[in-house]
Order: structure tokens, then C-alpha cells, then sequence
């Protein structure tokens, strides 16, 4: 089969292109898998923090991807879900123990021995994988391969982070950053919470027209003054400074979650800035998201299903994949990027 396979760790200051096309052995599905062809796999910033090292995979050479979508080619033994050519998608979460309290508590995203998949098994960036059943889910028919492909990452891992918010309708929500799990967040929000404005942070102008044109009331850059305080922001970015400047923005006991596997080293310093009193005084809460659980995925399906939400998606075919993960490096974004098999 195709592949782009990562073999080790760079930087794309140094190497531009670190992805290598390859071709390997097709997988083969073992007890409890399916073995998925696969048509569309999103471009995730987080295969960013992979390549760069601040999620390094366990070992190399590796397939990344995990917003993946296809459909079921064979399966293992055990398997009573899915048959051969129902179509599926898999997200970041690849398996965990299934023992623990977190995962009995269907919280498998925080399990000890979670597993990502495009990190810690091959994932979406070829023209197979396998997966266990219980981590590939079904997709509703309203939507094609690469409209569906950001729902597995992007989208459940924002309709988390909206509900870790904890905001009710007619509250006030912020995004700082607004790329593909940020515009989808927006979108979800505007139908369940049809009362609350949403502003939105962003550096590029056209972010901020975008979000407007999504129904954002306000957007501008986190130094532009936001009229308002927030009942609750979510941050997309992968580095610091717009965390610091979101706190300014904060209401008294308000929540700001962060949407970010990892954060950059670049301006890290910028940490210093945080003053107590005006950052963090008056019961205002920083809370993380530690990746997604399988309900995340399920519940975001079907209400993405509900309310016939669209992404803005941009395709690219699969040897493209490293012009695709540069230009999500240098911000070059509307909506979400999509291999195409």
C-alpha cells in the first residue's frame, strides 16, 4: 500500500519535508479488528507536535493521521459490529485498558495506557489501517469522506471543550485561534446555545472576516480590546500568549479551557506576564483537554447529524501531505485541510 511515513524527529525549519511516500505491506486485521480502506484523513496540528517532538511517537518509521474515514475492507476474528464496505471513521483514540476507573467511567481519554492512533499505532496517512472495533464508529450518510474526516478530531475534541466550558445559553464565548476545531466549535455553538455571542482572537484578518462570516459578533487579535468580558474562552492556538491575554478577558469565575495536546516552546516566556490579580483573582479557572474519549466521538456525530453542520474543508491528495502540514505550520488555514485516497 501507499504510505507517508514519519522516521524520526525535525523541525520544518530544517526539513520541510519530513514525511517520506513509501510503500508497505497491507495490514492485516488481528482478533477484534477491522481493517479499514481508507478515502479521506484530516491534517491535525497535532501531527505537528509529532513530527516536531513534543508528542514524539514510541518508535519509528510511523503512519500519523487520525481523523480518518473509509470503509471496512475485512475483519478479525471476534467482530460482530461492522461487515465489509460499511463506511467508518476513526479519531485520536486508538484503544486503552478498558479496566481502569477512567474507563469505566467512559473518561478512556484520561486511561494510563491510552493509545493514539497516527502516534502509537499506524494511522490514516495510507491507504489501509486497522483499528479495534470499538474505537471505529459509523458515519452518518449526510455527510462525504472528507466533510466527515475533521468530525473525528477537530470536531469532537471541540464539542469537548465546549461542553468543559460549562457555559448555558445566553453566556458569552471566546475562541482564541480559529482553525478547524475552533470554526466547527463556533458552529456548534451558535445551535445549541442560539442566544450566546461569540467572539473570537485571531491574528489573520482573514480569520477574523471568516469568523464573522461564521456569526462570530466580534473578532479582532487578543491586542485589540474585546468589548466585553467572557463568560468562558477556548484555546485553539498552539502557543502561550493568547492563553495570558484570554484571562484579561475572563468574567469573575469564569473558565478558560485549553484545546491543545501540546504547547509550543516559542514564547514561553511570555508566562511571566501572568499577574494574580488581574489573571487569575476572582475564582477564574484554567481547566485542559486531554484528548477524547469514544463518547466525544459518538455524541459529536450525531448531533453534527442533527444540526446538518458543514466544515470548510480543503483536499489535498496524499503526497501532498507535507505542503499540507507546512501551510498548517505557517497558518495558512480556513476551515480544516483533507487527504484524499
Amino acid at each position: 500500500m501507499k504510505a507517508m511515513v514519519l522516521n524520526g524527529i525535525s523541525s520544518f525549519a530544517q526539513n520541510r519535508t519530513p514525511l517520506q511516500k513509501v510503500n508497505l505491506p497491507d495490514p492485516e486485521p488481528g482478533k477484534g479488528e477491522v481493517l479499514i480502506r481508507v478515502s479521506a484523513c484530516g491534517v491535525c496540528h497535532t501531527e505537528l507536535d509529532e513530527i516536531e517532538g513534543r508528542t514524539p511517537p514510541p518508535r519509528f518509521p510511523v503512519v500519523l493521521g487520525h481523523e480518518v474515514v473509509g470503509r471496512v475492507a475485512a475483519t478479525g476474528a471476534d467482530v460482530g459490529r461492522y461487515r465489509p464496505g460499511d463506511r467508518v471513521g476513526v479519531g485520536w483514540i486508538y484503544s486503552s485498558c478498558g479496566e481502569c476507573a477512567f474507563c469505566l467511567a467512559g473518561e478512556e481519554n484520561l486511561c494510563e495506557v491510552f493509545r493514539a492512533t497516527g502516534r502509537d499505532a499506524n494511522g490514516g496517512y495510507a491507504e489501509y489501517m486497522t483499528v479495534p472495533e470499538d474505537s471505529a464508529f459509523r458515519i452518518p450518510e449526510a455527510f462525504s469522506d472528507a466533510e466527515a474526516a475533521p468530525f473525528l478530531c477537530a470536531g469532537a475534541i471541540g464539542y469537548r471543550s465546549l461542553r468543559l466550558t460549562n457555559i448555558r445559553n445566553g453566556q458569552t464565548l471566546g475562541l482564541t485561534g480559529f482553525g478547524a476545531s475552533a470554526h466547527l466549535v463556533l458552529k456548534m455553538c451558535r445551535y445549541q446555545y442560539p442566544d450566546s455571542d461569540v467572539y473570537v482572537f485571531a491574528r489573520s484578518e482573514k480569520e477574523q472576516a471568516f469568523a464573522r462570516e461564521l456569526g462570530a459578533v466580534w473578532a479582532g487579535d487578543t491586542e485589540d480590546e474585546c468589548p466585553v468580558k467572557l463568560d468562558a474562552i477556548i484555546d485553539t492556538t498552539p502557543v502561550w500568549k493568547p492563553v495570558v491575554e484570554a484571562l484579561n478577558y475572563l468574567k469573575s469565575g469564569g473558565r478558560l479551557v485549553i484545546n491543545a495536546i501540546r504547547k509550543e516552546d516559542l514564547d514561553r516566556d511570555y508566562l511571566l506576564k501572568v499577574d494574580y490579580p488581574r489573571h487569575l483573582w476572582m475564582e477564574k479557572e484554567i481547566k485542559s483537554v486531554a484528548n477524547v474519549a469514544r463518547r466525544d466521538i459518538r455524541e459529536f456525530l450525531e448531533l453534527a447529524s442533527g444540526m446538518g453542520i458543514r466544515p470548510e474543508v480543503e483536499e489535498f491528495a496524499l503526497e501532498d501531505a507535507n505542503r499540507a502540514l507546512r501551510e498548517l505550520k505557517e497558518r495558512k488555514i480556513r476551515g480544516a485541510k483533507v487527504l484524499r485516497l
